[in-house]
């Protein structure tokens, strides 16, 4: 009962996390619009995030591992919170950005020493799905707190939705003030040791895995409501219903993944790459309506998040050594995947391709990440 709810507490804030990471790209059209920016250069603000993301996870991490975790956490989520306000009082372009890079401190962290935390607290042999059961707050934000942030942004305003979101942060730290045990000690700093353990190449190939399927992903989701309003021909209202079908797959995917990578990561993450490639490249030629769009969809939606618990796995197995470090990076590669794949959309787009090209190259991303995991199952064969 104590495991679960310690993993229920870091569930409401990975919840709390996806919301404020994800709502933004729902509201890209609503923010360029109140702030006087072009929709490629409103995506930026995901590219700011997840640079944040990237930098602040193994900073913070060291900061923090050697304080009890949840000291350790609850301290995050309040950066999380005041992040949000900000977000919300945010009058400019360039204020909003640094907005969303305090918030984005917070996230490799939390989800590095979260990680940490789940595999503590459960049984051996179900690693997998303690992950998977944290990041399943992160998923089911996709199914109800994207569409619904969504949805407040056009009727309330964005900024608005930004102040509602802080709350979530404090949500989150009562959570974890109730259920997270006082005698949890951290970990012991060995800052030379754990930066040699994330240099061997067994760990850079895993993170560089994280890197693409993040990348992959972006591409499609950082400008997914206007690339389904031109080749779906939805209005603007059914694009919540498509980020619920999103976040149905993301959900599922997470749920799934998590089962398989118990018995094979290796197996999970090829045939979930594979999955990840092909959907991509058939969205824009079946999904030319909101029935097959939402489908493929949901499908999209399985492959992306289907790979975050064994991606996860992987790095925490081949870093044994300095795990909250390897853990907490996982996840800024994860964001580093994030803003080169909102990187590259922007550059389809600004190079005067049609958004079904920005789906095209997800895809091959997809498929250089599939082709990396094959040659490094190849080579440990030898």
């Amino acid at each position: 009962m104590r495991s679960s709810a310690i993993l229920f507490s870091l569930s409401v804030g990975a919840f709390a996390i996806g919301a404020t990471e994800f709502s933004p790209m729902g509201m890209l059209p609503d923010i360029a619009s109140g702030l006087s920016v072009s929709i490629p250069i409103a995506g930026t603000l995901i590219m700011t995030y997840a640079l944040g993301v990237m930098l602040g996870a193994p900073f913070m991490t060291l900061l923090l591992i050697k304080c009890p975790p949840k000291t350790a956490l609850i301290f995050l989520m309040s950066l999380f919170t005041v992040g949000n306000i900000l977000s919300g009082l945010a009058t400019d372009f360039t204020f909003l950005m640094i907005a969303r890079f305090i918030t984005s401190l917070n996230h490799g962290a939390f989800f590095g020493i979260g990680a940490l935390v789940a595999t503590r607290v459960v049984e051996k042999g179900k690693e997998a799905s303690a992950i998977a059961s944290m990041f399943m707050g992160l998923t089911v934000a996709n199914i109800g707190g994207v569409p619904s942030i969504t949805w407040l942004s056009q009727m309330i305003g964005w900024r608005e939705a930004f102040l509602l979101m802080s709350t979530s942060g404090v949500i989150t730290m009562i959570a974890l003030l109730l259920t997270l045990p006082r005698n949890m000690q951290g970990q012991p700093l060995h800052l030379k040791k754990e930066l040699q353990v994330l240099t061997s190449p067994k760990v850079l190939i895993a993170l560089l895995s994280t890197v693409l399927g993040a990348s992959a992903m972006f591409t499609l989701y950082t400008y997914i409501a206007p690339l389904m309003m031109t080749i779906a021909h939805i209005s603007p209202a059914q694009i919540s219903i498509m980020l619920v079908l999103v976040g149905v797959g993301f959900t599922l995917g997470n749920y799934l993944g998590g089962i398989w990578a118990n018995r094979s990561v290796s197996m999970t993450l090829f045939g979930l790459f594979t999955l990840l490639a092909v959907s991509m490249m058939l969205l824009p030629l079946i999904g030319t309506n909101s029935i097959s769009g939402g489908i493929i969809l949901v499908i999209w939606g399985i492959a992306s998040f289907g790979v975050v618990p064994p991606l996860q796995v992987k790095v925490m197995q081949v870093a044994s050594e300095a795990q909250a470090l390897a853990s907490s990076v996982n996840v800024g590669a994860f964001n580093l995947g994030n803003a080169i794949g909102a990187g590259l959309g922007a550059s389809v787009l600004s190079l005067g391709f049609g958004y079904p090209v920005v789906s095209y190259v997800g895809g091959v991303v997809a498929l250089s990440g599939l082709l990396l995991l094959l040659t490094n199952a190849q080579n440990e064969l030898r």
